[in-house]
């Protein structure tokens, strides 16, 4: 995870020096702060259910009144109990876990919006785009840890605010469709207990047979974020005379 995190890094570093060649690029540069939570076998349908804490950065770059693109480093925790859920209390599993995500994102304005003007000062929007997570997870029942990594598509909606001439707010919501089922690690089967994985334990009260299925391996996890951003508007090389949009009060 840290080396993907450093390319991760040097793209977006080779990005800014690529548009500091250009004339006048707009870019803000904030923090994320909110919730994660997860959907899956022990959270099939409730949104908002199972909240944690959540945080992060971003950087958003501004190509016109309409459109942006923006790059994610957000870290959250997951969770799941069937014993509050009650989808399936006598499977009787629940799991904690951090999760570590990098997106890049269009956004899409529905209203002229820039950071600094007193006329087109407010839009809701809409983003799409890659990410990828890793998720190191704690399901009860497993005396060691276990990762989970892969790609999600990042979907979602918000709205922005600008504060002053320079800072800008923010509110979304986005959700991630993840291709795999082991977010949770119930995706599968009951292991046979000291071959397939020694170190499980089954916590029901009402033994399972080892090899009963313990979830739908056809029914991905998927988790999201919801929170506020702050951003710092700045302007990366020289600006352009002939600029397609301008930041003044008087717009």
């Amino acid at each position: 995870m840290i080396k993907l995190f450093k390319i991760y890094f040097l793209l977006v570093i080779s990005f800014l020096i690529l548009i500091n060649k250009s004339n006048g690029q707009d870019i803000e540069l904030g923090m994320f702060g909110g919730t994660s939570y997860y959907n899956g076998e022990l959270n099939p349908g409730k949104q908002f259910y199972f909240c944690r804490p959540a945080f992060g950065g971003l950087l958003r770059w501004n190509f016109d009144t309409r459109w942006s693109m923006k790059f994610n480093i957000y870290r959250g925790e997951l969770a799941g109990d069937d014993a509050v859920s009650k989808v399936n209390e006598f499977r009787n599993l629940r799991f904690e876990s951090s999760i570590v995500e990098l997106s890049t994102v269009l956004e899409f304005n529905f209203l002229d919006y820039f950071t600094g003007s007193s006329k087109n000062y407010f839009t809701p929007f809409l983003f799409v785009g890659p990410g990828f997570f890793s998720s190191t997870l704690q399901r009860d029942g497993l005396t060691t840890s276990s990762t989970s990594r892969g790609f999600a598509g990042v979907f979602g909606f918000g709205f922005k605010y600008s504060v002053n001439s320079k800072l800008g707010l923010g509110l979304e919501w986005g959700m991630r469709k993840t291709f795999t089922d082991y977010i949770d690690n119930i995706g599968g089967y009951y292991p046979l207990s000291g071959t397939d994985n020694p170190n499980y334990i089954d916590p029901s009260p009402t033994k399972h047979v080892p090899g009963m299925q313990s979830g739908d391996p056809s029914n991905n996890d998927w988790y999201s974020f919801a929170g506020i951003t702050l951003t710092y508007r700045f302007t990366v090389g020289e600006k352009s005379t002939c600029s397609d949009f301008e930041y003044s009060d008087n717009k």
